[in-house]
């Protein structure tokens, strides 16, 4: 069987020129029309389940907070204020906490204090408590990093969920031990889901670089703040992504280094993690009939520093050779966002392959990284799923590998979008359909929405990011959209090369990406393209919306707005075989029995939600002198022998 490898998200982006925007209608004024950018409701996303996950904020209070912002009023005033912003638009009960420091006396390296412990949010408390605070004394930041470490809830019964400490500083560390950035490095190689973010209020010089040392350091990100306004917004963006970080799913695995005692698995969902340069193993007893798929998604951090050569990578492995293999890079360096590699290993028509054999396979997940990248362990989703052949006598309807309708000139929905709130990862994917759909999205962030796709029918959107108010000085800055959309499998699919692209530029001026699938049908699998091969099983395709962390330096409002254009375009068929009738409604189910006839999840275990963000312009997009080319270099997906490897573009032949 031969190893075949895509290279995804690969991003060459040429810049020169200037964007040229041609708005047009709806969309955009419904997103203009925004109340000064708010961040959505805040009840949108549940608390982190299992007591895994949480925010404490720690709030310099030292003496130079008494000093002029600048505007007439204290630094501690214009802090009030936005910490006081920031807990109203955090999730209803998600935990939070409040950690001061230099608060309690003139002078002292161990005045720090914990005002409020990280539990469900209570909004009016955390903000009496900030009003309590009278700048005093020093600065001790390595001290305070270390306390709130401790303060947040460790996980248990294998829930990982995203720890944030957010610090809020107008200095540097004046006590010099425990040094910041060496308590942040620790921190962050002790245990898995921490994130220390840093925003650095009216800084510059010394205390700068090291806010962004201890951001770096800790897995998190640094965000500038030069006024009052700045302060809330960063706040709020940091805090967000605490509460929406991607809520895993699985059951737990511990994968090993090599094939002796790697765990055997069943159909079905696991958690496990992997740190830079491992791999890890895992067994799995296939028949000599079944399609079987694999996917392994790694969940960094958002933002936290990666190489645009970074990859996750997913091999199927038999006897002494390997049936298949894919990689996936980042393709970027403003910081990571969730990485999903998927294999799929489907018998030859004719049955004669080496991985047509019924026996012990084995998959493998491989995490490489650039000295300079994220070292922390990733948590990491894995789905293993069983396809069962159509029963004998059942002739399955022919391949469709061509766009044709669905191309990127397609005729999507046109009229007023509709408000949702994005998921944040597959397993919690908001279920959208044909039409337009309204969103805001944060820097660093990645959008889930999935769409039911049934036998015959194709999956068509467009994602338009909004024209947004910018902050002033920003000239020339940008940053990048980007979009993904996933099988019910979570094979990554679509931006075939001259079809689709699938990241833009993004710089505050209205920007849209299209992107697509070929028609469902079952003898996909048997095709080459690998944008074609799998799309070979009906039920929930998911859509991924990310914006770039640059844009944290460029959007005035916190979040900016996406509007999705969504089409599921033919007519849905009741099985996969040929002749088979149309169906009333699109089918939602997964799965195919013996006869040819759909089933609910049995059929395919594993597969879950996708994501979309929606919520802004319609918009034409002419770009002039700025050419944006993804490179998304795909294999062509050989049946027989095991060919070497061209490192071209990321292949394996």
């Amino acid at each position: 069987m031969e190893s075949r490898r895509r290279r995804r998200t690969g991003t060459a982006l040429l810049i020169g020129g200037a964007l040229l925007a041609l708005t047009g209608g709806g969309a955009l004024s419904a997103v203009a029309a925004s109340p000064g950018g708010a961040p959505r409701g805040a009840t949108t996303a549940p608390p982190a389940a299992g007591g895994a996950g949480g925010l404490v904020m720690v709030l310099d209070s030292s003496g130079s907070m008494a000093d002029d912002d600048g505007t007439g009023r204290t630094r501690m005033e214009a802090a009030r204020a936005a910490v006081g912003t920031v807990v109203d638009a955090l999730p209803d009960g998600h935990p939070t906490g409040l950690r001061v420091y230099g608060a309690d006396q003139p002078r002292g390296c161990t005045d720090t204090r914990l005002v409020r412990p990280v539990q469900a949010l209570d909004r009016a408390a955390l903000k009496q408590a900030v009003a309590s605070l009278r700048p005093k004394g020093d600065t001790p930041i390595g001290l305070s990093l270390r306390k709130a470490a401790q303060d947040l809830p460790q996980p248990r019964g294998g829930v990982i969920g995203t720890r944030t400490i957010l610090l809020v500083s107008d200095g540097e560390d004046t006590c010099g031990t425990p040094e910041p950035c060496e308590v942040a490095r620790q921190l962050s190689g002790d245990g898995i889901g921490l994130r220390i973010d840093t925003v650095g209020f009216q800084v510059r010089g010394a205390a700068r670089k090291q806010l962004e040392c201890v951001a770096e350091a800790g897995n998190g990100r640094y965000y500038d703040a030069p006024d009052a306004e700045a302060l809330a917004r960063q706040l709020q963006r940091s805090a967000r992504l605490s509460a929406d970080g991607y809520r895993l799913r699985g059951k737990p695995v511990e994968g090993t280094p090599g094939r002796t005692e790697a765990p055997v698995l069943a159909a079905g969902q696991y958690l496990d993690s992997i740190g830079p340069g491992e791999k890890r193993h895992y067994a799995v007893d296939l028949d000599a009939v079944s399609t079987a798929d694999f996917s392994a998604t790694a969940v960094p951090q958002p933002g936290s520093a990666v190489d645009r050569l970074d990859t996750l990578s997913t091999r199927i492995e038999y006897g002494s050779g390997s049936c298949e293999t894919s990689t996936e890079f980042f393709s970027q360096t403003e910081g990571a966002t969730p990485l999903t590699s998927a294999v799929t290993r489907v018998p030859s028509e004719g049955g004669g392959s080496v991985c047509d054999k019924a026996g012990r396979y084995w998959l493998v997940v491989e995490r490489r990284s650039a000295p300079d990248s994220d070292s922390a362990r990733w948590p990491l989703e894995l789905t293993y799923g069983v396809d069962e052949p159509l029963a004998q006598g059942v002739t399955p309807a022919e391949s469709r590998p061509g766009y044709g309708k669905g191309d990127k000139d397609a005729a999507l929905p046109l009229g007023d979008p509709e408000d949702v709130a994005g998921g944040t990862g597959f397993n919690d994917a908001r279920e959208i359909g044909q039409g337009v759909w309204r969103d805001r999205i944060l820097p660093s962030q990645t959008l889930w929405y999935k769409v039911p796709v049934g036998w015959g029918q194709q999956l068509r959107y467009d994602v338009e990011f909004a024209n947004e108010p910018t902050v002033d000085g920003i000239a020339g800055n940008w940053s990048y959209g980007a979009t993904e959309v996933f099988t019910p499998a979570r094979a990554p699919v679509g931006g075939g090369t001259g079809e689709f692209t699938q990241q833009t530029v993004y710089s505050g001026r209205p920007a849209v990406l299209k992107m697509g699938t070929v028609p469902v049908s079952w003898t996909n699998r048997y095709e080459n393209n690998p944008n074609v091969v799998p799309v070979h099983q009906n039920g929930a395709f998911y859509i991924a919306v990310t914006l770039g962390s640059g844009a944290a330096e460029i959007a005035e409002n916190p979040q900016i707005g996406v509007v999705l254009r969504v089409a599921v375009l033919g007519e849905a068929k009741s099985g996969p075989q040929h002749g088979a009738s149309v169906v009333a409604e699109q089918p939602k189910q997964r799965g195919t029995r013996a006869d040819g006839t759909a089933t609910g999840a049995a059929g395919w275990t594993g597969g879950t939600a996708v994501m979309v963000a929606g919520g802004a312009a319609v918009v034409l997009l002419a770009v002039a002198g700025v050419v944006f080319a993804l490179v998304r270099g795909r294999a062509a997906r050989g049946r027989s022998g095991n060919g070497p490897t061209d490192t071209t573009w990321g292949r394996t032949r």
